[in-house]
């Protein structure tokens, strides 16, 4: 139980020094390689044709872009 609670310990501390760290820099939280973007893919598919389900789900995106820009306030 005592090694359980040293490395919980440790891993609390670690956690903490990120954490500060973080606030300190005020920098954004961003991967290592630049992700696909970095090796020249623009999407995470790839293909020319999207499928159907992204095709349905890209309509609706659509359909609630223009929905909320018709009907903005300001």
């Amino acid at each position: 139980m005592l090694y359980f609670l040293v490395t919980f310990g440790v891993f609390a501390l670690v956690i903490a020094a990120m954490a500060i760290g973080y606030i300190i820099q005020r920098k954004t939280i961003s991967g290592s390689c630049g992700g696909l973007g970095g090796i020249g893919v623009e999407k995470a598919c790839d293909c020319p044709d999207p499928c159907d389900n992204r095709k349905k789900k890209m309509a609706k995106e659509e359909a609630r872009r223009k929905m909320l820009e018709e009907n903005r306030i300001i």
